[in-house]
């Protein structure tokens, strides 16, 4: 199964190593977050929330779709079509550091955190070398090829912790934070220069694979765009609306309950243009009945781990943080059950991107970040923080109607896959409710 040229070969060896990257990620991400909440105070991680709100939101808003678009492209091997797309990466990396530095004023008064006026002009200088990667990394990802991306990704992930941890222990600052990223940033770019194989690219423009770039990216970006409001927006309301320590705490419990959906988000990304690009599920019965069985399995583990941490989130706060951390226990119950809609659906977006069809995902994504928006605020307004994270469960379930229309669109949608694991998601919901209702009903009066 995992040896051979075929695609399912190919798929099996990668999605082992999205696993294993992925995990490792986690894992390390997880050590240094033990490390630095008792070398650091829940105020910092609350801080560089808002300074990965703002980075974050730069690099999505500027998305033009240089992956997607070399991973479906029939050019996207061709070294004119990859050096057009390095040389607007390296555009768009310059564009973003100034921005950061011209958002830092702006962002200190909004928030009211001066410390953001020096922050987040370092923290661009990750988004500047960032515009320098070679388009190496979208080609290993174009073939399945994920191996020695994933020992980039880990290797560069765990210098920045010891960065960021040496730094911790010197300035007991958020700028351990903060340097630590740019650090990770820059090893990663090395890296990538020097180890991957493929073409090196160097600056040019040609006219026909920018206007194709474009033409596939417009919608990619406007999707993107509300897609950093699905992912980061909660922390950028919330950041207005609680302290910088609660905020911290929320960002702990939220890192552990993402853990499963953030996987499965990753997969699909990595994995499924590929797969439904050379296996169309409007081609025939069989490619449909393959991919079925593929999404019935990638739902399923998503389930189990989110209901485990829902299960368990209070007991593995305890035992991983000090006392200081305890809220984020039920804020990780509520956010892990919040997920359980948005994971019927995490295999179907990614088909009409391989259709080329980046304006139906623009649809959804922009439909799917007003819901967030609207619900978060409604929810905050009805019952405070704990309304805000059952928020999100009930955008993602308001907006898949339209979800289900545009896999159906594509022929990718399951019906009794979706039924199913709807009414499984209400059982887990009802039980462990009842089973941790002390504390979230503790939660809920503490603010």
């Amino acid at each position: 199964m995992f040896t051979g040229s075929g695609l399912m070969a190919r798929l099996m060896r990668s999605g082992s190593w999205v696993l294993i990257g992925y995990g490792g990620s986690q894992a390390i991400r997880l050590a240094s977050n033990l490390i630095l909440t008792r070398l650091l105070f829940p105020e910092a991680f609350g801080l560089m929330a808002l300074v990965s709100v703002v980075t974050v939101g730069l690099m999505m808003f500027s998305d033009v779709g240089v992956g997607p678009s070399i991973a479906q492209s029939k050019r996207g091997d061709d070294p004119a079509f990859l050096d057009t797309a390095f040389s607007i990466q390296i555009l768009r990396g310059a564009l973003l550091w100034l921005a950061t530095i011209a958002l830092a004023g702006p962002m200190a008064r909004f928030y009211d955190q001066p410390d953001l006026v020096l922050y987040l002009p370092i923290a661009g200088i990750a988004l500047l070398l960032l515009g320098f990667k070679p388009t190496k990394v979208e080609t290993a990802q174009r073939h399945l090829r994920f191996g020695r991306l994933t020992m980039i990704e880990l290797a560069s992930q765990a210098i920045g912790v010891v960065a960021m941890v040496l730094l911790a222990l010197v300035t007991e600052s958020v700028i351990s934070l903060v340097l630590g990223s740019v650090v990770q940033a820059l090893v990663k770019l090395i890296l990538a220069w020097g180890v991957l194989p493929g073409h090196n690219n160097r600056p040019r423009i040609e006219r026909a694979a920018m206007a194709e770039q474009m033409g596939f990216g417009k919608w990619v970006f406007l999707s993107t765009a509300f897609a950093f409001v699905s992912q980061q927006g909660d922390k950028a309301i919330l950041g207005k609306l609680l302290s910088l320590e609660t905020l911290g705490i929320y960002n702990i419990g939220y890192f552990l309950a993402g853990f499963p959906i953030l996987l499965g988000v990753t997969l699909c990304n990595s994995l499924l243009i590929p797969v439904y690009r050379d296996r169309p599920p409007a081609e025939s019965a069989e490619n449909r009945a393959k991919l079925g069985r593929m999404r019935f399995v990638v739902t399923s583990a998503l389930f189990a781990m989110l209901s485990g941490m829902a299960l368990l989130g209070p007991w593995v706060v305890d035992l991983l943080y000090d006392a200081r951390y305890a809220p984020a226990g039920a804020m990780l119950v509520v956010i892990a059950l919040a997920f359980l809609p948005q994971a019927i659906g995490v295999t179907y977006e990614r088909a009409a991107l391989a259709a080329g069809d980046s304006r139906g995902a623009f649809v959804y994504s922009g439909l799917r970040a007003v819901l967030q928006v609207g619900c978060l605020l409604v929810g905050f307004r009805i019952a405070g923080l704990v309304g805000g994270m059952v928020s999100y469960g009930v955008a993602m379930a308001l907006v898949h109607p339209l979800l289900i229309r545009l896999a159906r669109r594509h022929q990718a949608w399951g019906a009794r896959h979706d039924a199913g694991f709807a009414l499984l998601a209400t059982l887990i919901i009802g039980a462990v409710v009842w089973l941790h209702w002390p504390a979230i009903a503790a939660l809920s009066r503490a603010q």
